[in-house]
């Protein structure tokens, strides 16, 4: 009964946060440290792109050389205008860098603005593990769409959500947003889809994540951006690489 009511109350904590969608990060500046020695490209094995090579971890979802000399994490939210500019400017270049096999990037769920991140988050993870990225990608190229529409949702329309169960909520703010048939064009049927959604196990370890790592620091704003572990003051591609070329990339 404890662990039922404890998953209660994060998913409804995590609903009751308003719509209203601001700026997730600051950008800050970064001052690249000494270069490193550069590191030597690693081959793929045979028949396959690094890119090819996508697993789940505990935390989020990863793609790369899993033994990468450079490994960058990135906490995210799929609606975060900071994070999508981040990666509208430097997914390709950054996908440049993992074929080498010099460097993985892992990807982890950071629900900033509350109940809106779950739905995309939901459905970003619904397909197999190797549309992963490709579908992270096209969501944020597809963002101000899915943020226009959230937004053009009426005070009735957000009355309905506040007196919805959980559950129910977050299949309304997906149809609102028009990510059911954004899911249905990328190969995952609406009943799978609608399935994916209504998954609370993966909705309380979103909220478990995002409460405890920006309760300890790691996340302060997203893009939160970390080089083997460090984390780096900025959230922009052109601020973000001559950091990771100073780790040898």
């Amino acid at each position: 009964m404890e662990r039922n009511a404890m998953k209660t109350r994060l998913t409804a904590a995590l609903l009751v946060l308003p719509l209203a969608l601001n700026a997730c990060s600051k950008d800050g500046t970064g001052t690249p440290a000494a270069p490193a020695s550069p590191v030597a490209a690693v081959a793929a094995p045979s028949g396959q792109n690094w890119t090819d090579v996508v697993s789940r971890t505990a935390e989020g979802t990863i793609v790369g050389n899993p033994n990468a000399p450079i490994k960058v994490v990135e906490y995210g939210s799929r609606l975060c205008p900071v994070c999508g500019a981040f990666a509208r400017d430097g997914f390709e270049s950054l996908m440049n860098y993992v074929k080498s096999g010099k460097v993985s990037f892992e990807y982890r769920e950071f629900l900033v603005h509350g109940a809106p991140d779950v739905p995309p988050a939901l459905l970003g993870n619904c397909a197999d593990k190797a549309a992963f990225f490709p579908i992270l990608e096209q969501m944020y190229q597809s963002q101000e769409g899915f943020l226009n529409k959230l937004q053009a949702m009426t005070p009735a329309q957000q009355q309905q959500l506040q007196t919805a169960k959980p559950v129910d909520a977050i299949k309304i703010m997906a149809q609102q947003m028009g990510l059911i048939d954004f899911a249905k064009q990328r190969g995952i049927p609406e009943a799978k889809a609608m399935q994916c959604l209504g998954d609370m196990s993966q909705i309380d370890r979103w909220t478990k994540q995002t409460q405890d790592k920006g309760a300890d620091g790691t996340v302060t704003g997203t893009p939160t951006l970390l080089i083997n572990g460090k984390k780096t003051d900025v959230s922009s591609w052109g601020q973000f690489e001559p950091l990771l070329k100073a780790a040898g990339a």
